[in-house]
């Protein structure tokens, strides 16, 4: 298989020196031969997957619960107003 580093390597914004075009042009192509190496493996009756494990969904009924996040939130404020956090003014109106 053959193909152009320095195309790659425009298109990609880099610039390689020619050692690193040399080495780079040689991983590629020993990656492209275990991959062409891969593709001659029999998998004729071998149904596909999508994960190693057999993995499923774990279901529970959705049921409308009491959630009281807001009230414990404000526990730990060290102001506040009603339901709301009292914080010090950060922002003037002289503009």
């Amino acid at each position: 298989m053959s193909f152009e580093i320095e195309k790659i390597a425009q298109l990609a914004r880099i610039k390689l020196s020619e050692e690193e075009t040399q080495k780079l042009g040689s991983d590629l192509n020993a990656i492209l031969q275990y991959i062409e190496q891969l593709g001659r493996i029999p998998t004729d009756g071998v149904e596909p997957t999508s994960h190693v494990f057999n993995l499923e969904n774990v279901f529970r009924k959705d049921e409308v619960k009491p959630v009281n996040v807001r009230d414990k939130a404000l526990e730990h404020a060290p102001l506040r107003e009603s339901f709301f956090f009292k914080v010090p003014k950060v922002v003037d109106k002289e503009s």
